[in-house]
């Protein structure tokens, strides 16, 4: 029997974690429930953790020992730990080895670790190793990166995974500070998400510390063959010799990008801002963990034509890293402003035209998905706010919380003036620096500071319809791009026996070229695939973006003439954005059906868990 539950978290951040730093302004009392964690932070709540741990790559394992600090209430008898499929020797509390319990493993949450403490226990340690299937952790074969020489290990902790990889309090609510001692292969370089070396060292022996509390989601460790470039004073990015100059190249913008994003919403707060280019398993387009972005290689298409994903993972340090959901279920507050902020970065560098392009591209994309989870019964989750009750937490990363959650964002901005709103977004990060919200919360804010704090009556209702309905408001913004509006007279063109090659397609940007792949109907005959991809070179694109369009219609329209690059990209290519409508697309297809399956019996070692975890049921795949 698998019992449901439910810790009580307390959003109040224990001062001891804020040590070095201005204590956070806000202080909210009540307690919020989070029902995928077993923690009861409001018995003991972990304020600290010091981190020992050994990578052996050749049994895939990490041996740790985990102390943590605790704060407990005054009759706190236990604190409650998040682990899954961790083996897990013995425990300490002080230096006295006492009895824990282990609980019965959940699919999703995993097990249990209750350790007896009393209300002066100041401390825990665990000794433990991970097992080989720790969801968090990617072990990659000397083949399967770019140098061909060396193994390479990253973990992916979001949404509910760092429990895999470490005994921790694994909810978005509770923050921590920590600090790290590994030891690696001397031939590698470890990295984390904390101040972190520049180059190797003989003994491959590495400390870490992040002095600001984070949650767990976004603890984070790297090893590899890996080089640094600097690209400011507080920049830089690390990847494989191989990949070093090309990623040093497409991201060469950073500082100006940094710059940018302060002058909106005020001082980055994380001091050093670098980014990781991992290998193509990597499920993510990027993942914020702090002072170091882990990035996929697929944006480097070598004309920068793909670093809004950057924008947005540095928005994150505002939105989610600084103010943080304080649930799964709030998950539309991470990435709803940073799709906001993202959008405002790249209008300040790029133009409005630029970022209304992007906006258009991802509307489009998002009133898709709403009808498709409206066919597929699952509505409900077309609203912002969710109910994730007895579900994976990563059943909710759906553009609804991205761009569902921007255009409210920008619904609001429209309706105050965007003077105001900036001043509201910029106290709103300001204020809840540290911190975590709820989506509740979130509206009483805006409500007192946007609203009532300009002399305007907030629309109650209207606001409710946003956040706690299904589907788009009727009076939703809508971005349209008159750069669009061209292309789509080009597209008329094409179908109107004008010859690809001369179609008026000068300087277009990424963007314009997914809209014209986006455009193509239905009806389109082999032969003009054909010619368009003579003219345009489609199946070999650089840009990983528009090449994943290309392949859905290829598919679409059963073009043989690219399934090898299809098959090619799908084997090695891991990102979960790019693998699920590709693979959906041969699923609903007649030509494809079959060779979904066998692509995915080849490529499926290279995955992360993250995108195996969605891909196997959508193919029905028995392991």
């Amino acid at each position: 029997m698998k019992l449901k539950i439910v810790a009580l978290i307390s959003i109040m951040l224990p001062a001891c974690a804020m040590e070095g730093h201005e204590e956070s302004k806000k202080t909210n009392k009540e307690t919020i429930m989070d029902q995928h964690s077993y923690a009861k932070p409001a018995e003991s709540v972990v304020t600290h953790l010091k981190w020992d741990a050994v990578v052996d790559f050749e049994n895939k394992k990490i041996d740790g020992v985990a102390t943590l600090h605790l704060k407990n209430s005054d009759d706190a008898k236990e604190v409650i730990l998040d682990t899954k499929a961790l083996n897990i020797e013995k425990v300490l509390v002080g230096k006295k080895e006492v009895k824990f319990t282990l609980g019965e493993a959940d699919k999703n949450l995993g097990s249990a670790l209750t350790i007896p403490i009393k209300s002066s226990t100041d401390s825990v340690t665990i000794y433990y190793s991970t097992s080989e299937g720790a969801e968090a952790l990617q072990w990659l074969t000397p083949m399967q990166t770019a140098g061909k020489k060396h193994p390479f290990l990253f973990t992916q902790s979001q949404a509910i995974l760092a429990r895999s990889w470490v005994p921790i309090q694994d909810s978005p609510g509770i923050r921590f500070t920590y600090e790290a001692d590994v030891k690696v292969p001397s031939e590698l370089l470890a990295l984390m998400s904390a101040e972190n070396p520049q180059e190797k060292n003989d003994k491959g022996e590495y400390h870490f510390v992040m002095d600001r509390p984070i949650p767990a989601y976004l603890l984070a460790l790297s090893v590899g063959d890996l080089e640094f470039e600097p690209i400011g004073d507080r920049s830089g990015v690390y990847a494989e010799p191989s990949v070093i100059d090309a990623a040093a190249y497409e991201f060469e913008d950073l500082e100006e990008m940094i710059s940018a994003a302060e002058s909106l919403y005020g001082p980055y707060q994380w001091g050093r801002y670098d980014l990781l280019v991992l290998p193509p398993s990597f499920p993510f387009g990027g993942m914020e963990n702090p002072k170091l972005t882990f990035a996929t290689p697929t944006i480097l298409a070598g004309d920068k034509s793909l670093t809004s994903l950057v924008a947005h993972e540095l928005a994150h340090s505002w939105s989610g890293n600084l103010v943080t959901n304080a649930t799964w279920n709030d998950f539309w507050l991470n990435e709803g402003f940073t799709v906001y902020f993202e959008n405002r970065i790249m209008e300040k560098m790029y133009g409005r035209d630029f970022s209304e392009m992007e906006a258009s591209l991802a509307y489009q994309g998002l009133v898709a998905e709403i009808d498709d989870m409206k066919n597929n019964g699952s509505g409900d989750d077309t609203k912002l706010k969710l109910d994730l009750s007895n579900r994976n937490p990563d059943d909710g990363v759906t553009s609804i919380a991205y761009d569902k959650g921007y255009l409210f964002l920008r619904s609001q901005e429209e309706k105050v003036g965007r003077e105001k709103f900036d001043a509201f977004v910029k106290d709103y990060f300001t204020s809840n620096a540290f911190s975590v919200m709820t989506t509740e919360e979130f509206i009483d804010l805006l409500d007192k500071n946007l609203y009532q704090k300009n002399g305007l009556i907030m629309d109650t209702a209207k606001i409710n319809e946003w956040i706690y309905k299904p589907g788009l408001p009727t009076d939703a913004p809508k971005p349209t791009s008159d750069k669009f509006a061209k292309v789509d007279e080009q597209m008329s063109r094409f179908l109107t026996e004008t010859e690809a090659s001369d179609l008026d397609v000068e300087g277009w940007s990424s963007q314009e070229w997914l809209h014209f792949v986006r455009s193509i109907p239905a009806n389109l005959t082999k032969d003009q695939m054909k010619a368009l991809d003579d003219a345009f070179g489609f199946t070999k694109s650089g840009n990983s973006e528009v090449l994943t369009e290309w392949l859905v219609q290829s598919i679409r329209h059963n073009y043989e003439a690219s399934f090898d690059e299809l098959i090619h990209f799908l084997v090695n290519t891991g990102r979960r954005k790019f693998l699920m409508p590709l693979y959906q697309e041969m699923v609903n297809s007649e030509c494809c059906a079959s060779m979904a399956t066998s692509i995915y019996a080849t490529a499926r070692p290279n995955y992360h868990f993250v995108s195996t975890n969605s891909l196997d049921e959508l193919l029905n795949y028995n392991k």
